[in-house]
């Protein structure tokens, strides 16, 4: 099995006590994800510690070692485990019916990568999950504590197309991607007066606003998820603009690739993933003084 090569020269340890006022939001975007974990650990390695997490699609996978303080336990895991048929490929798809073996990573994975449970589920800080309602086609944040966080988890990072809807209470849901890219409105909700977002695709970035004619047959049973679905490219093209702006006028702070990504959702080099992870460690690293003075 594939795995990073540099897998020895991950940090590791435990993110001090101290939290830091202020909300964290974390894009998603498939195997991108490593670019978020890479800030993340950089953010925990100089005690940065926020005191809300909210994460969408791969983003709400990336924030659960954050939460729980371990640094460099989802890198671990992603670039030791990414040609594991069982986390990725066809076991995952037999056991949890979609491309990520949630069933593998909650019951075997952390045997040998223990998760702090105690410490994750620790009130003094939230932690939030975007799922999109498959019924209303609306977003819909899960906060810890008031849900089965682990199967908010995988309703959020359940693919489209490819993965069977998460059924909760009656409700079918998937991916939080499908109807909010980057999670910036429940950081409003919640009047966060600090804000840092975490993007995984740099600045330039936008997507495409054609039609989606593959949701309007698979999913036509649910047209409001369908109509979420064709408008959901459009919103992110106008929140990046927001961001931006936002930014440069300091009133949140926001960490984006300093140089076009060149990974794929579902990415298979091994190398490319771990440069990914690095490139999020050191652009977030040199921002550290910057974002420590904007969360003052």
């Amino acid at each position: 099995m594939k795995v990073y090569n540099g897998l020895d020269k991950l940090p590791t340890g435990r993110a001090s006590e101290e939290i830091t006022e202020g909300c964290l939001v974390l894009e998603g975007g498939g195997w991108k994800g490593l670019y978020t974990l890479g800030v993340l650990d950089a953010f925990m390695v100089n005690g940065i510690n926020l005191r809300s997490t909210v994460g969408i699609s791969a983003g709400a996978l990336s924030a659960i070692g954050y939460v729980s303080g371990q640094i460099g336990w989802g890198a671990r895991i992603d670039l030791t485990y990414r040609h594991d048929k069982e986390y990725c490929g066809i076991g995952a798809m037999i056991r949890d019916h979609g491309v990520t073996g949630f069933t593998y990573l909650y019951k075997d994975i952390v045997e040998g990568l223990p998760l702090d449970k105690k410490r994750l589920m620790d009130p003094s800080r939230s932690l939030a999950v975007g799922v999109t309602n498959m019924r209303t086609g609306e977003t819909e944040y899960m906060e810890k504590g008031k849900c089965n966080l682990s199967a908010a988890v995988r309703a959020s990072a359940t693919v489209p197309y490819v993965s069977r809807p998460v059924v909760m209470k009656g409700i079918p849901y998937l991916d939080g991607g499908c109807s909010t890219k980057i999670p910036y409105p429940y950081a409003t909700s919640i009047g966060a007066k600090k804000i840092v977002v975490v993007k995984t695709r740099e600045w330039a970035f936008r997507r495409s606003t054609a039609p989606n004619g593959v949701a309007m047959t698979m999913y036509r049973r649910y047209p409001e998820f369908v109509k979420c679905m064709n408008r959901v490219n459009d919103d992110f093209n106008k929140m990046t603009d927001q961001l931006y702006k936002l930014h440069e006028e300091g009133k949140i702070f926001a960490l984006a690739p300093s140089k076009p990504v060149d990974v794929a959702r579902f990415e298979g080099n091994m190398e490319k993933l771990g440069d990914l992870y690095w490139l999020g460690y050191e652009d977030a690293s040199r921002n550290i003084d910057r974002v420590k003075e904007y969360l003052r």
